[in-house]
């Protein structure tokens, strides 16, 4: 067996692919972004594809737990949002209750009815007896 020559093929044709496949003279985004982050140094010869199905697992995993806390933190908001408002009704019917009762008593009534010209009877009730 002569050994692996694959990478052999791949180390001889990468540079080959990479500098005919660019369009204006290696200025594209992707070439720019090598350039600069030197990524092919880090990875060498490419990515190991055992490697990628964890990775997407974890970013999967973070992205679910990004998700979660923003959901959660929404709804305490919302939670704490609609307590405030619970206990701003809760005062608006204690103060309409108290209104109410106050409003209900005899001589509110009786103020309140004299404009139209309707007087509070002074003299208890007879009762009428028939005889049978």
């Amino acid at each position: 067996m002569e050994g692996n020559t694959f990478k052999k093929k791949i180390k001889r044709g990468s540079n080959e692919s990479r500098n005919s496949g660019n369009t204006g003279n290696g200025k594209n985004l992707f070439s720019f972004i090598d350039q600069k982050l030197k990524i092919s140094d880090w990875l060498g010869e490419g990515i190991p594809v055992r490697l990628v199905p964890p990775f997407f697992y974890a970013a999967f995993l973070a992205l679910v737990y990004i998700w979660s806390n923003h959901k959660a933190e929404s709804t305490i908001r919302e939670i704490e949002k609609l307590q405030q408002e619970v206990e701003d009704l809760r005062a608006d019917v204690t103060t309409l209750e108290a209104e109410y009762m106050f409003s209900s008593k005899q001589s509110e009534v009786a103020k309140k009815i004299k404009v139209l010209n309707i007087y509070e009877i002074e003299e208890p009730p007879i009762k009428i007896i028939r005889d049978k």
